[in-house]
């Protein structure tokens, strides 16, 4: 039974029907056709950062902070907003926003454009450390960044604390060409990694509803 289960979420069919439920929500669109606002929020999950390695590491979630220097070289609003804290245990250590602001000044943002929440660790954070950050400056109209299957959770958490929000949503894994014919129920590593994700996106988004995040 377990070898089943195993097999079930291993898939790549089952991995991308549970993602592209996410996903279709929200539209994959040019960065000219959003709308004009006070800030881009971009949320962290990009960066990993380690003092031996002269550089961050980023992985595939990167996609968020490009899309973000997109929108602001596109005119659509003066600021940049990044979460992302660091590891409690390591505060020597760069954030995850301080990592990002270094990775979009590459892009051609320049620092002054830039605002730091280096405390938010979870999306559940943003309540806390963020929007207190985003009140003071008089920011309410975001234009939100992150992964399409991670949107459906941030997005909630935004407009349960008031703020107006659009998402613009990127970092999609569906594309309009699945995976065809047997290799749709071959197990994979990749497929079952990705369902494990969007599982944690699904049981995450219903546990925020519980706390009253959402």
């Amino acid at each position: 039974m377990a070898f089943i289960w195993l097999w079930v979420w291993s898939m790549p069919v089952t991995s991308e029907r549970l993602r592209g439920g996410l996903e279709a929500r929200y539209a994959n669109l040019p960065v000219g056709q959003a709308p004009e606002a006070d800030a881009i929020v971009v949320l962290g999950g990009a960066f990993s950062t380690n003092e031996a390695w002269p550089y961050p590491n980023a992985s595939g979630s990167i996609d968020r902070y490009w899309h973000g220097a997109r929108l602001y070289h596109a005119g659509r609003a003066d600021l940049i907003v990044l979460t992302g804290g660091g590891s409690p245990n390591r505060p020597d250590k760069l954030t995850e926003a301080e990592a990002g602001a270094l990775f979009l000044v590459d892009l051609g943002v320049p620092p002054s454009a830039i605002v730091l929440d280096t405390a938010s660790r979870t999306t559940r954070d943003h309540t806390d450390y963020l929007e207190p950050i985003l009140r003071e400056r008089g920011l309410e109209q975001l234009l939100l960044v992150t992964s399409a299957t991670h949107m459906r959770r941030a997005e909630a958490v935004f407009r349960r604390a008031g703020f107006d929000v659009v998402p613009v949503a990127t970092d999609f894994s569906v594309g309009p060409d699945p995976v065809k014919g047997p290799r749709r129920y071959m197990p994979s590593v990749g497929a079952l990694g990705a369902s494990t994700a969007v599982i944690h996106e699904y049981l995450g988004y219903w546990f925020y509803r519980l706390l009253g995040k959402v």
